[in-house]
C-alpha cells in the first residue's frame, strides 16, 4: 500500500488564516460517559443536579469540551496535514457550560510561523482556537504552537 501524501504542511498555514472546525453535536449520553470515566462531578453526570448548579443543566466537563474541540480539530485538517504533534498549550479557557443537546463549531486562527533553527524541514505554527454553541456564544478558547514538516525538504 503506498503512503499518502498528506494535503496541508507546515506552508499552507499562513499567518493571518482561518481555518473551520465544522461542528459536532454534544449527546447526553457522551457528557455521562466522559464524566464516568474521567470527571464524575454531579453536574456532568445527573440532569437534576446540572440544572441545581451554576452550569444550568447537564454540562460537558471542561475536560470533554477540550477533548471534542480536539476530535474536530483532527477532522477538519489535522489528520490530513504533516503534523509531528505539540510541545504543549499556552492556555484553554472555559468561556461557557457546554449542555447536552449544543451543537458546537469552531475555527483555527495562524498567529505566527516559524522554521525551526535545528531542524529546519520542520516549523512551528502558533494557532488560536475558537468554539461555538449553536447560539454564537463563546464556549471555549485555546492557544498552542503546533509542529509541521515542510512540504519539501529544506537543507540547511
Amino acid at each position: 500500500m503506498a503512503e499518502r501524501t498528506p494535503t496541508y504542511a507546515y506552508e499552507d498555514f499562513i499567518v493571518g488564516s482561518e481555518w473551520s472546525l465544522g461542528s459536532k453535536q454534544v449527546t447526553t449520553e457522551e457528557i455521562i460517559d466522559f464524566a464516568r470515566q474521567f470527571d464524575p462531578q454531579p453536574f456532568h453526570l445527573n440532569e437534576a443536579a446540572g440544572k441545581a448548579s451554576i452550569l444550568g443543566g447537564l454540562a460537558a466537563s471542561g475536560w470533554h469540551t477540550v477533548s471534542m474541540f480536539m476530535r474536530m480539530l483532527c477532522d477538519a485538517y489535522l489528520l490530513d496535514s504533516t503534523s509531528q504533534g505539540a510541545p504543549g498549550i499556552d492556555f484553554v479557557k472555559w468561556k461557557h457550560p457546554v449542555l447536552a443537546g449544543d451543537t458546537l463549531t469552531g475555527r483555527t486562527t495562524i498567529l505566527e510561523q516559524r522554521l525551526s533553527k535545528s531542524k529546519p524541514s520542520l516549523g512551528f505554527v502558533k494557532m488560536h482556537h475558537d468554539v461555538f454553541n449553536q447560539d454564537g456564544t463563546l464556549v471555549c478558547e485555546l492557544e498552542h504552537t503546533a509542529m509541521f514538516s515542510t512540504r519539501e525538504p529544506v537543507r540547511p
